[in-house]
């Protein structure tokens, strides 16, 4: 199973829609979520309407949140995000076995009901996962930067707790140069290279989130060679 997860605090500004971006990903079964980190009303409406619809076609979650908020909110939208795409496999295959229209286990007796509910309880614990984390990095985000790096050093830690195995990978936009989207650190487990890069992003720039979906869907699919400065 794959996973984007944006973390930004403002509108996109450069280039293709992030809502059409991420219908794409949905397409090539990467789920996208996404987080608002603001401070009381910064974000403005229209920013927080964005962030809803580029989940929505993203097949993902949504949450505004604050800086003091954002690790477990990340832990929570991945684990649920986890949760809901295996329901909806198992919700196919009741489809095609009992003949419902929405494959609802409300039909079937209570014993296998609960064999189902078990079935993806374990699924979510034990299915491999990767987990994109793309981090809006323009000037605003610069204050907000550390409660990042510590939100996805958490995210690490519970992913690791998982039976499954489960890799991070870490890009941030706009990217360096001309690149709509950096690499920063490749598919990893290991804690560690979390701590290396935060210190060392550059936060300016305008907020392309539309193109650095679409070149973080590529690097998912192996589509796309994503190098960053400071992959380690």
């Amino acid at each position: 199973m794959k996973q984007i997860i944006v973390i930004t605090d403002g509108c996109s500004n450069v280039g293709i829609s992030p809502v059409h971006a991420a219908a794409q990903a949905l397409e090539r079964g990467i789920a996208v979520n996404v987080i608002g980190v603001v401070q009381d009303d910064e974000i403005g409406a229209r920013g927080e309407a964005e962030i809803h619809d580029i989940a929505q076609a993203g097949g993902g979650l949504s949450r505004v949140v604050t800086a003091r908020n954002l690790a477990h909110t990340m832990q929570m939208m991945t684990r649920q995000t986890v949760a809901a795409t295996i329901q909806g496999v198992v919700r196919k295959q009741l489809q095609a076995i009992m003949g419902s229209p929405d494959g609802s286990i409300a039909a079937l007796p209570p014993d296998q009901r609960a064999q189902v509910v078990r079935t993806v309880d374990d699924l979510t614990e034990t299915a491999p996962l990767k987990v994109a984390l793309l981090i809006d990095t323009s000037a605003s985000m610069k204050p907000k930067i550390e409660a990042v790096r510590e939100a996805a050093y958490d995210l690490m830690l519970s992913l690791r707790a998982r039976q499954g195995k489960s890799e991070l990978a870490v890009l941030h936009f706009p990217g360096n140069n001309s690149n709509a989207v950096q690499l920063e650190v490749a598919w990893t487990s290991d804690l560690a290279k979390l701590d290396k890069i935060f210190y060392k992003l550059n936060m300016k720039g305008t907020t392309p989130t539309g193109p650095a979906l679409l070149e973080t869907i590529g690097y998912m699919d192996g589509e796309t060679a994503l190098w960053g400065d400071y992959v380690v």
